[in-house]
């Protein structure tokens, strides 16, 4: 028995040795594996901000070289970081050289769309969207001087919700960012010799994209100081750039001109892509938006004509006629459906799916020209804005879209030249002919009561 129990003991030692060795083993083998997770977290990092500086030096260097090397085509060459657009690489025919949208943008373009309109079906009114009878009394609420009056008149605006910043192109050659809540003015941006016909907001409000009469463009970036410095001149455009729109992605804009052509723009680096003409019309742009779901592309002529483009062929798929007079501002509505297109006449709502006409609103004379449209975010409303401003309640193709509000134009120059929606509809951003945004809403007396 003593020698069975000797037997096992030494088992038990040996077992326990054996163990002792797998544990210090083991330990060893994890500060090993620490060591080398730490390492390769301190090279993943400096990889990191190599690949940063490395971008960020490319991003210059595409602003101050060209790109040919790289797209087997000639850009832009950059001076000052300000591309010129006369240095460009030209054709045969003396066209400037565009890339063209490659396959990863059109890749890029295809998964936004499908993303969108996954969300778009299961879409909901906002439960903060203004109701109708607080629309009903809404009432001018402030008047903001943020143009010169040597050279008034507010062209074109745009909000930034998140933000609640509204961005204004002028007559005065200006375009102004402007903080609505603090009613202070964040920064002037100087910069067009002429009027800016057009402002979009870019990337989180932290850039702006504002088209001029000097046939230029210009992109604005927020600096640490909260003002926006040019970051590139675009000089594409022959004739006056009427319309900028920002696609859904954040990484492209389109902008279209008197010189009968649209252009898509890669945003980081102010690079055309591609600059389209439709040679079957001679008449110039003058107003472009992008479908909801950004594969479609809407632009109003100055001969009448409503043409719908797919962008990722940059087809003309679709015309509407009709209208009488330049096509002035086109909005598509939320739900994806509703396109609706300002001119001489009037609005008229053309319906997407069936490629036709639903329904017309004519509130002016034949000599008043209704100069502004635009949908709310929901797509609930639809204001209209010329000699004063409408706001109707949005229906389908059959039902009636009711009038719910009319506000008079203050400015007294009898031209509401651009108007949109705030968050949730919660107010009216107003530009006119004279220097001041004009912001129409809920009183805070009647908002306290509701």
């Amino acid at each position: 028995m003593l020698g069975m129990f000797q037997i096992e003991w030494d088992g038990l030692m040996l077992s326990n040795f054996s163990l002792e060795q797998q544990l210090h083993t083991a330990r060893q083998e994890l500060s090993h594996a620490l060591y080398q997770h730490d390492a390769a977290c301190r090279v993943i990092a400096r990889l990191k901000k190599e690949r940063d500086d490395a971008r960020a030096f490319l991003a210059q260097a595409q602003r101050q070289i060209p790109m040919a090397a790289t797209t087997a085509v000639g850009t832009t060459a950059l001076s000052n970081g300000i591309r010129a657009a006369e240095d460009e690489e030209m054709g045969p025919e003396g066209k400037k050289i565009r890339p063209g949208i490659s396959h990863s943008v059109i890749e890029t373009l295809t998964e936004c769309n499908a993303a969108l309109s996954q969300q778009r079906k299961k879409r909901q009114i906002p439960a903060t969207l203004a109701p109708v009878d607080a629309v009903e009394r809404y009432t001018q609420l402030n008047s903001y001087p943020l143009h010169k009056t040597t050279k008034p008149g507010i062209l074109s605006l745009d909000i930034h919700y998140a933000k609640d910043i509204i961005a204004t192109g002028g007559v005065d050659s200006n375009a102004v960012v402007f903080n609505r809540p603090s009613g202070q003015i964040i920064s002037t941006l100087s910069g067009h010799s002429k009027r800016v016909t057009s402002v979009k907001f870019a990337a989180d409000g932290e850039i702006v994209v504002s088209g001029s009469a000097d046939k230029t463009v210009r992109v604005w970036q927020s600096s640490e100081n909260e003002n926006y410095d040019c970051r590139h001149v675009l000089k594409d455009h022959t004739a006056e750039v009427q319309a900028v729109t920002v696609h859904a992605t954040n990484n492209y804009f389109v902008t279209a001109s008197l010189d009968s052509t649209w252009c898509f723009y890669d945003l980081s680096s102010g690079l055309c892509l591609t600059q389209v003409a439709d040679a079957s019309e001679s008449e110039g742009y003058t107003s472009a938006a992008f479908h909801p779901d950004g594969l479609i592309l809407g632009t109003g002529t100055s001969g009448s004509l409503v043409k719908i483009w797919d962008v990722k062929s940059q087809a003309n798929v679709a015309k509407f006629d009709g209208h009488v007079g330049s096509v002035t501002a086109i909005s598509f509505s939320e739900n994806g459906y509703f396109l609706a297109t300002a001119a001489q006449d009037g609005v008229k709502l053309w319906d997407l799916r069936k490629l036709k006409n639903f329904r017309t609103f004519s509130p002016y004379d034949e000599n008043t020209q209704t100069q502004s449209v635009e949908f709310d975010h929901s797509g609930s409303y639809l204001a209209l804005g010329g000699s004063d401003i409408r706001v109707y309640q949005v229906a389908s193709v059959k039902a009636e879209w009711n009038h719910i509000k009319t506000f008079p134009d203050l400015s007294g120059t009898g031209k509401a030249t651009c108007l949109k929606f705030g968050p949730d509809a919660s107010y009216v951003a107003v530009g006119s002919m004279d220097h001041n945004l004009r912001i129409f809403g809920l009183p805070v007396e009647d908002q306290m009561e509701d």
